[in-house]
């Protein structure tokens, strides 16, 4: 019989995506987070960024990085996936990220390394680097999402009656009539509020809604208002999205544009759906402008998701492309 650690390798071997280490990363404030790595030790070293914020990596996501090429690292952000305590917002601000990335790549001895994120992954992404440059090699982005209430906000309250006006009646009619008129912080409340009569409804209308905001051919495009009454399992996104977004994703206004000098330098590969009616072009082309060294890619076709056509593909050759370059 093998000994554990040959039956390991082995089992790796088998399985080039499988992980080469998983643990339980303590990084104060009461706070332990789920980290992977994957790939070849010693190869590229690259980290992964979530969306949401509230989500958590996916078993997918690790095959986004070539195994024979990168050690790419994967975690599940504060209070999200297998990081505990779940689903807790206590100390759980972009800054309290920011630093926990840092303690990743401190506990993995890379001095630099590639950042990879999409949507709110984008958003932590830009933040980081702009925080630490000196330890940004690239950053390989989908769906630019730059943190601020104004873009949700313009997501909930106009492209969502532009392109399925049903939908938005239904998003609408969860509130009471006199909450109507600001929509978007109405919900923001609602989800935040202790009352699971309150958050409830609330969350499942709203997770529903961006469900359909997100994909270019959603298989729903009306809430079910029969069903947000009744119990089962709550959405995790979006009291981690309400969190946050109440608060300006904890950043000054048009922080990340503004700080956009501080990526020069930094070579960027911005993927963006065609048709993203969450993170539409506009403000990929408005990052770009201000980030000589980054390049959009446009997928035809496409929305917001990472799963619409192309976009995978897409987000894979940007960190093939990254790679390929470190290698030469």
């Amino acid at each position: 019989m093998m000994p554990d650690a040959d039956a390991a390798a082995s089992a790796r071997r088998a399985d080039p995506f499988a992980p080469l280490t998983s643990d339980m990363l303590d990084v104060g404030d009461g706070h332990e987070l789920y980290v992977e790595s994957v790939g070849r030790a010693g190869g590229i070293a690259a980290i992964y960024l979530h969306g949401g914020p509230g989500s958590g990596c996916q078993p997918d996501h690790r095959r986004l990085f070539d195994p024979e090429r990168l050690h790419a690292v994967l975690f599940d952000q504060r209070g999200c996936g297998r990081s505990r305590p779940k689903g807790s917002r206590q100390h759980n601000t972009t800054a309290h990220l920011i630093a926990d990335m840092e303690k990743i790549r401190e506990k993995f001895g890379f001095d630099r390394w590639m950042v990879v994120g999409g949507s709110w992954g984008a958003t932590l992404a830009l933040a980081y680097a702009q925080a630490h440059p000196e330890r940004v090699s690239g950053i390989a982005l989908r769906a630019t999402f730059l943190g601020t209430r104004a873009e949700v906000a313009t997501a909930f309250t106009s492209r969502l009656p532009q392109f399925y006006p049903a939908l938005h009646d239904d998003f609408l009619s969860v509130l009471p009539p006199e909450e109507r008129a600001q929509p978007v912080d109405a919900y923001y409340r609602r989800i935040l509020d202790a009352d699971p009569a309150v958050h409830g409804p609330a969350s499942r209308a709203w997770h529903d809604t961006e469900r359909a905001l997100s994909e270019h051919k959603p298989a729903k495009t009306r809430i079910d208002l029969a069903s947000l009454n009744v119990w089962r399992t709550l959405p995790a996104t979006p009291f981690m999205e309400a969190h946050y977004f109440i608060n300006d994703s904890f950043m000054t206004e048009n922080q990340l544009l503004q700080n956009a000098g501080r990526l020069a330098g930094i070579p960027g590969i911005i993927v963006q759906g065609r048709y993203d009616l969450l993170c539409p072009p506009e403000t990929s082309a408005q990052l770009a402008k201000v980030w000589p060294g980054s390049e959009i890619r446009i997928v035809e076709e496409a929305g917001h998701s990472l799963y619409d056509a192309g976009v995978r593909d897409a987000v894979m050759k940007s960190i093939a492309d990254f790679a390929s370059k470190a290698a030469r």
